[in-house]
């Protein structure tokens, strides 16, 4: 099923799951293919609106970035924007 939302086409998949008890609070489980295919190991992300909840994937800080310094390094665009302030840095 196709939805338009908030102005972006996406493919929709619905599934039912049940609610449970953890403790004195209640949670819902994912299955270890959901698991995987999203991407979630400790955290995900929660996006309350009037009517819903989205979850996504909590992003890794700082993910690629190794990649994009090795590309920035081999374009020539790792380069110092602004000179040192201190002359001198010894400090003593």
């Amino acid at each position: 099923m196709l939805l338009l939302c908030n102005h972006f086409l996406i493919n929709q998949r619905f599934m039912e799951i049940s609610v449970i008890n953890i403790g004195n609070s209640k949670g819902i489980r994912f299955s270890k293919t959901i698991l995987e295919q999203y991407n979630i190991s400790d955290k995900v992300e929660l996006t309350l609106g009037k009517t819903q909840i989205i979850i996504k994937a909590k992003a890794k800080p700082r993910e690629n970035w190794e990649q994009a310094f090795v590309k920035m390094n081999a374009n020539g665009d790792d380069q110092l924007l602004i000179d040192d302030v201190f002359e001198d840095e010894s400090f003593e």
